[in-house]
């Protein structure tokens, strides 16, 4: 029987479905493992880390402008 027909376009930029599928296993099994040294009543294992924070600086010679900047940053 013919292969059935479609219409798409191949993207040349996608991702390999075996590279994609691997990774999934791979964080499945890291989040499995945290989650199993982990104490029963400790809260859940996160596949995604924080953000560093940002140093206050000198908060002490700010002008009134820079603070009410700063807000919005």
């Amino acid at each position: 029987m013919a292969e059935k027909f479609d219409p798409a376009a191949h993207d040349k930029h996608a991702e390999d479905p075996r590279d994609a599928l691997a990774a999934d296993r791979e964080t499945h099994a890291r989040l499995q493992a945290g989650l199993e040294h982990s104490f029963p009543g400790s809260d859940p294992v996160s596949a995604a880390q924080p953000a560093p924070t940002k140093p206050d600086g000198d908060r002490e010679n700010q002008s009134l402008w820079d603070k009410v900047i700063a807000i919005f940053r």
